[in-house]
């Protein structure tokens, strides 16, 4: 790409107008979407208005919609709901309303619009674009007078010349429902805050629950969709979950009072019942919180509560998961509405896997109704495949845990061990506790290491029962224990005890030392034919350095608490003002942490490794920040990575920045440390822990049988040692030899990690004149396509 591509980014808007609105429901994250819209938009040269109260604002005009500026959305991102507010509109419905808002846009010269909201204000806009050259013809027409619900209305003409001007409109929609109900992405914004409150109050009732051995009915939102239920049942560990996509069998109650009873009898002190609020059977009849309450009373005469969790799963802060999926996507907005012609069909921007993606809006939406269709048709399996692979595999794995009873005999069963290597991570023990339960459930026998590689060697291993990983999931740190020793100095007593325990197959979770360890497990086997046996490394750690895998388990929660500490920093600092504070984070040489926090939090900069840096970069970032000490935002905050320079250390940025800030902003430094690791994982860690368990054991226990030759397990071949890790779309075991090729092993990083493409867009958020590389962006692909590629997650 030359230098004149790259600098097109960033006269991509010149002369053109963008308008912003979020309609419907609110969602968490949707201002860090119309944040990214309104920064981006202006960096491309572009004049971005916002419109406030969603399609009413349109329909209205006057001080609705306002031209925007690089400071009108400062302080925006770490706050709930939507800021320039959200209302549905009768009128937008009608063909009069939708002329006064073509004739509002015309007039301010906005040909480009992007709506923030679920499937029927997305349905909207694709309507409004299609009447647009009608529109514009009725308006080019002497004054038009429309009669409102309310008054009536004069409806302005305007000039042949405003008429060409905005000969086409283009349309670009951000799906902001927390129900994650709309086909085509695989997560909306604002679904995974809406999880985090839930699980905040899950976690909290659980501790009641088993005080007074209660037993909880807890309702959450999803009038046509169950995914909130169903990820919450998985990262709880609940003991049943009603969803609308799949109603239960006909003699449920009896299966749910035998599942209740049975939970009681292996030593569970509680039972959590989860229930999306369409939940119904399959004559289409609700199924009610009340009605389940009523049901284990009289049947199992249990102390049971029923919550409705309400509207409180909308408010609150945006996770960072939401917040970096929002400015995300709102930078791609951009980038297809500016690059849009008047043969682009009307686009929304999608999530498959870690990539950006634009699908048709209409296709999508079509899909979405589909669903519904379904349901009401009694459809329920269609529904479910509608709902996509990443669905569909969360359900297998709840039914797995949830409803398969494990094996009485365990005769003709394997013994997998399972182990924790390396830094804990939270979403190390949902790992662990996926694992034994999945592989009880096939019959295997299993094992658990304490304290790792050192515990094998030691012979600290002792077999787990369905009750011994009970209540796991939402706990951090790791339970086992865990170590960063590797195996190699231990293989004669490793081998010995692989030996006496039976040891067929092995679950490692851990981080780097996880992986090296791996390593040097399949360079053991050419000495100690006790080390041939297949093992698979689930990676977890939270400087997400693993090869192998976009994602670990743990870097979520540590991404988090980083957030958290952020915002009150910045809250700190805008009270006091003129203030800059520089934070350092973990990560070793890995930038992960430090980059996405700082898109998440709104950072000035964030320094790592993999972008080497130099005492000019410092200067102008010392620069840049006395700039914005004369704006309205007197407040900064500088993120790095705790190896990302040996020299320029935290102490040393931060003199530099007090000795070049003398008075104009104080400084100040904070070093999170180890708190980074600690705390209950969050519901993406969780789930994808869970997940990666299951996913594990299936594997092993396949690779297992192919293994056994001879009366005994024999695994030398290099796909018997691997990596299960996430790659763009899709989950995948990748042997761990093949990966060495792919590690820089001095820094412990992997030589290509997908997140640095997401530096530039860190840097123009916080007003850097930089150049935007448009090479890599999505292009627009069709739903039929993605959803048979997408990720199995």
């Amino acid at each position: 790409m030359t230098h004149e591509e790259h600098h097109a980014a960033k006269t991509l808007g010149i002369g053109k107008a963008i308008a912003v609105l979020t309609s419907g429901g609110d969602a968490q994250g949707m201002n860090a979407a119309v944040r990214a819209v309104v920064r981006v938009g202006i960096f491309t040269g572009a004049r971005v208005f916002f419109v406030h109260e969603g399609y009413q604002g349109l329909v209205d005009g006057g001080d609705h919609i306002k031209e925007a500026t690089w400071e009108s959305v400062s302080m925006m991102l770490q706050l709930g709901g939507t800021v320039i507010g959200s209302a549905r509109c009768k009128d937008f419905r009608e063909r009069e309303g939708r002329l006064r808002a073509a004739y509002n846009l015309v007039k301010r010269g906005i040909t480009n619009l992007c709506v923030i909201g679920g499937d029927g204000s997305l349905t909207g806009a694709d309507t409004f674009r299609s009447e647009w050259s009608d529109l514009l013809s009725d308006l080019q027409k002497a004054g038009k007078r429309v009669f409102t619900s309310v008054l009536l209305i004069c409806v302005g003409k305007i000039t042949d010349e405003e008429a060409t001007k905005s000969s086409y409109l283009n349309i670009v929609g951000l799906v902001g429902s927390i129900d994650n109900d709309f086909c085509g992405t695989d997560m909306t914004i604002g679904t995974d805050s809406a999880l985090h409150r839930i699980m905040e109050i899950v976690d909290a009732i659980t501790t009641t629950a088993q005080s007074h051995q209660r037993t909880f009915v807890l309702e959450v939102m999803g009038r046509h969709c169950g995914y909130l239920a169903l990820v919450t049942s998985l990262s709880c560990g609940a003991d049943w979950v009603f969803i609308p996509e799949c109603p239960p069998d006909d003699d449920w109650e009896e299966h749910l009072c035998r599942r209740l009873s049975e939970t009681r009898t292996r030593g569970s002190r509680l039972n959590i019942i989860i229930v999306a609020e369409g939940a119904i059977d399959k004559n289409g009849k609700p199924i009610t919180s009340e009605d389940i309450k009523n049901l284990v009373v009289k049947r199992l005469g249990y102390d049971t509560r029923v919550t409705v969790l309400g509207h409180v799963q909308r408010g609150g802060t945006p996770s960072a998961f939401d917040r970096i999926l929002g400015s995300r996507m709102g930078v791609e907005a951009v980038m297809a509405l500016l690059e849009g012609t008047p043969d682009t069909p009307a686009c929304v921007v999608s999530l498959s896997g870690n990539q950006a993606v634009r699908l048709p809006l209409m296709e999508c939406v079509q899909v979405t109704k589909d669903v519904t269709k379904a349901m009401d048709e009694k459809k329920f399996d269609e529904a479910l495949k509608l709902r996509g692979r990443s669905f569909m595999n969360n359900w297998e794995v709840y039914k797995l845990l949830a409803h398969v009873r494990p094996p009485v005999s365990k005769s003709g069963s394997h013994t997998v061990a399972v182990m924790n290597v390396g830094a804990p991570a939270a979403g190390m023990n949902a790992a662990v506790r996926s694992t034994v339960r999945i592989g009880l459930i096939q019959g295997n026998r299993v094992l658990v290491v304490h304290d790792g590689f050192e515990g094998l060697a030691k012979g600290q291993i002792e077999e787990a029962g369905w009750s011994y990983v009970g209540g796991w999931t939402g706990q951090g740190g790791s339970k086992l224990g865990t170590k960063r020793t590797l195996p190699k100095k231990s293989f004669e007593q490793i081998s010995a005890n692989i030996t006496k325990f039976n040891i067929q197959g092995l679950v490692i979770i851990g981080g780097f030392e996880a992986y090296t360890g791996g390593l040097e497990l399949m360079e053991g086997r050419k000495q100690f034919d006790e080390l041939c046996i297949p093992f698979v490394v689930i990676p977890a750690t939270v400087s997400n350095n693993v090869p192998g895998s976009d994602f670990s388990v743990g870097a979520d929660t540590a991404l988090n608490t980083i957030c958290t500490t952020c915002d009150r920093i910045k809250q700190s600092a805008a009270g006091t003002k003129r203030r800059v504070f520089i934070i350092e984070t973990m990560g070793g040489y890995c930038g992960y942490l430090a980059t996405m926090a700082g898109l998440a939090a709104g950072a000035d900069a964030a320094y790592i490794f993999e972008e080497p840096f130099t005492i000019r970069d410092l200067q102008a970032n010392v620069e840049h920040l006395v700039q914005k000490m004369k704006t309205t935002v007197k407040r900064g905050l500088v993120l790095r990575n705790e190896k990302c320079n040996e020299n320029y250390t935290t102490d040393f940025i931060f003199n530099l920045y007090s000795e070049e800030g003398k008075g104009i902003f104080d400084s100040r430094k904070n070093v999170l440390g180890h708190m980074q690791q600690g705390g209950s994982p969050t519901p993406f860690d969780r789930n994808f822990a869970t997940k990666m368990g299951a996913k594990a054991m299936n594997w092993m226990s396949g690779k297992i049988k192919e293994s056994y030759r001879n009366g005994r397990i024999f695994a030398n071949t290099p796909d018997s040692g691997c990596v299960l890790g996430m790659r763009k779309r899709a989950l995948v075991f990748q042997p761990v030899a093949e990966l060495k090729d792919q590690t820089d092993f001095e820094h412990r990083i992997p030589k290509e990690q997908w997140w640095l493409k997401l530096r530039p867009i860190l840097k123009i958020l916080a007003k850097y004149e930089i150049d935007l590389d448009t090479s890599d962006h999505a292009h627009l692909e069709h739903i039929t396509r993605k959803r048979s590629g997408e990720a199995a997650v």
